[in-house]
């Protein structure tokens, strides 16, 4: 994994409820860990794109339901600037379902695009993203 060189907006909290953008099987997740995130006490840490998450599958194939599993954000609503200046939104939150904590892709596609931030530090999620805006 390597360091994010944007300032990606960490615009989802805990208990938000994403979009699997693979063909895992899992179809609605939703966040109930951040890894590496410190936050002030009392508060509630937050995911951004490229970020590692935990998240269980609320929506998906019966073998999927109700698992804890690992993914990874590759896109959120909320817009974050880039080095050049250029700021990034998209249409709806997404992530991608993961097989171990490596960062290894469990779906072999991805549907939609997929920010390059989260190419650039996830090399497993690159291989099997078709639109990298």
């Amino acid at each position: 994994m390597k360091a994010n060189k944007s300032n990606v907006v960490r615009a989802l909290p805990l208990h938000t409820e994403l979009e699997a953008c693979d063909n895992s099987g899992a179809k609605i997740v939703q966040i109930i860990a951040v890894k590496g995130h410190k936050t002030a006490k009392g508060k509630r840490s937050a995911a951004g794109v490229g970020d590692f998450v935990t998240v269980v599958v609320k929506k998906g194939i019966p073998a999927m339901r109700k698992q804890k599993v690992y993914a990874i954000i590759v896109r959120q609503k909320k817009e974050f600037r880039r080095q050049d200046g250029t700021r990034i939104k998209f249409e709806s939150n997404g992530a991608v379902v993961l097989k171990d904590e490596k960062g290894n892709p469990k779906g072999t596609f991805i549907k939609g695009p997929v920010a390059k931030e989260a190419v650039e530090r996830w090399p497993g999620v690159a291989k099997i993203a078709s639109i990298v805006v």
